[in-house]
């Protein structure tokens, strides 16, 4: 028993300090996201006219990952799949464009959302979340949560994140690390898009 606590005691503050290194100081991924993208202004888009997904333009896995530059977007970019159509597979739905929440836990939150074939890619509050399959890196993303967390030096620092956003049944599931439980679910209801958060908030959206 004494064996046991001790392990415990010893492992235990070991696996914290692990995770606080993993979350904050492990290197970043390099950012792959289109310069063009992150340069141009994404509020001046009308997002009531979607390009059709007709497979006349470059399929998801021709076009580079994007991801969060820094720990945070300072403007709100183009959007990563602009010239992408390619259909989107069955089990998906299309919930592509931007949205506002209207009632719930986040009243008021805006975020856009991308689809072009299985793959998807949500922009929102200075983050850049983009699953599947692409010309530059892996399929789940690598991220941050957006925000500084603290600073060492002249140095910001904030939390790295990774997940896969995977379809089933119509719902957009992201499961922590890729692998791990499901922490968000989007899906549709009626021509509102909702939102639900692993802390056990629900956000209603409606597009905007």
């Amino acid at each position: 028993m004494k064996r046991i606590l001790l392990s415990v005691s010893i492992g235990l503050p070991l696996l914290i300090v692990g995770l606080i290194w993993v979350i904050f100081f492990s290197a970043r991924p390099p950012l792959t996201t289109d310069p063009a993208v992150l340069a141009g202004d994404g509020s001046t888009i009308d997002y009531c006219r979607l390009p059709p997904l007709n497979g006349r333009g470059k399929q998801a896995h021709e076009i580079a990952k994007g991801n969060t530059p820094g720990c945070a977007y300072t403007h709100f970019p183009l959007p990563i799949l602009q010239a992408c159509t390619q259909a989107l597979p069955p089990e998906a739905d299309d919930i592509r464009g931007l949205w506002v929440g209207v009632s719930g836990g986040k009243v008021g939150h805006i975020e856009r959302i991308e689809q072009c074939g299985s793959r998807t890619v949500v922009t929102s509050a200075g983050i850049i979340h983009d699953y599947g399959p692409n010309s530059t890196a892996g399929l789940n993303t690598d991220d941050t949560e957006g925000g500084v967390s603290f600073t060492i030096g002249d140095k910001q620092y904030c939390p790295r994140s990774s997940a896969s956003m995977i379809w089933r049944d119509k719902v957009l599931n992201f499961h922590a690390l890729g692998w791990g439980p499901v922490v968000v679910q989007r899906y549709r209801q009626g021509e509102q898009l909702v939102w639900e958060y692993g802390d056990g908030s629900i956000t209603r959206m409606e597009r905007i």
